[in-house]
Formats: structure tokens, sequence, C-alpha cells
């Protein structure tokens, strides 16, 4: 009896082995393939102007990509482009304008969407309360005119990542449709 005993424990002892082992594996896999599933789960498609740069803004971030199915002034009278100004695995920042090669400059600007891992660092959000999708709280910051009009913009957190967009002279309700357009793919 109390050989079949010690049989039973080795035997027990080997599949937990092998279970701990197992678990490990898989929440090493689980967590590198979680910035690709991630990515892949939007229902629909952005706007038409992001699949040019959706590819590589995938390959270079690793937060939670949200990108706007709505754009002001996308009506298809002016060609509107998208440029990825930056882009590290916590942060990504994309510039939408009306030449290809505009790099910012405020004739040519749009607006822009970004996105940053929220930390410590990150400053509280300020602005006037707008009510998003999903009962998510967003905080609006209008515009300001001096030489040139500033960008007003749409700021909310969802799941550890802070999201703006932002629109050059924009309105309140164009960023609102603009940011539930992203919230609500």
């Amino acid at each position: 009896m109390i050989l079949s005993f010690r049989n039973i424990s080795a035997v027990c002892g080997v599949f937990l082995l092998v279970s701990i082992n197992s678990f490990h594996n898989s929440a090493i896999a689980n967590i590198n393939n979680q910035s690709q599933l991630i990515a892949q789960q939007s229902k629909t498609p952005p706007h038409p102007v992001f699949k040019s740069i959706l590819p590589k803004l995938k390959q270079k971030t690793q937060i939670r990509i949200l990108l706007p199915r709505f754009i002001p002034e996308s009506d298809g009278k002016n060609p509107i482009y998208a440029n990825i100004d930056y882009a590290t695995p916590k942060n990504y920042e994309i510039s939408l304008a009306f030449t290809p090669d505009c790099y910012g400059a405020s004739a040519c600007r749009l607006g822009a969407v970004t996105a940053e891992a929220v930390t410590r660092k990150t400053p509280h959000l300020n602005g006037k309360r707008v009510s998003l999708a999903k009962g998510i709280t967003g905080y609006f910051v209008d515009f300001t005119c001096g030489a040139g009009c500033s960008d007003a913009t749409l700021t909310w957190r969802q799941q550890g990542v802070q999201y703006v967009v932002g629109l050059k002279g924009g309105d309140r309700t164009s960023l609102i449709k603009m940011a539930n357009s992203a919230i609500n793919p």
C-alpha cells in the first residue's frame, strides 16, 4: 500500500510541474500577443485616411489604437492626409492635414489624433466635461486665436490610455462626434 501511495504522489508531482510550466508559457504567449490582439479588436475600420499609416502604427505601438471613423472636412471636396508624427510602444501622434507634406504648419493643418499610456506623471484631465459613448467622460478645451488658431481638443481615458482628438479652430460638437466614432467603431 505504501509503495502505491508513493507512485501516486510521484505521478501527481510530475503532473503539477508540467501544468505549472504550461501555464507559465501560455501566460507569456498571452502577454506577447496582447498588443496585436488589441489592435485587431476594432469591428469596423477607421476613416480611410488612416489606411496607409495603420500597419506602421501597429508595428510601433503596444497601446490600444483608437482612430476615428468621422473626420470633419472629409467630404471629398478637399483631400485629407494622415501622417505619423511619432510612435513608440507607449504613445503615438498622428497629424491630419490638407496637404501630404504639411508637417504641422498652420496653413494646411486640420488637427491631430494622439494617445499615450497613463502613468503617475500624466497630468490630470481638465476642460469642460462632456458625455461620450460607453459612459465615458471627456474633457473639451476650446481653441484660442492669436496670430493663428490652436486646436480645440477633446481628451478622454479608456483602459489605461489617454486619447486626444484635436481640430484647428474646431467646435465641441464635431470633436464629440469624432471621439465617439473612435470609441464606438
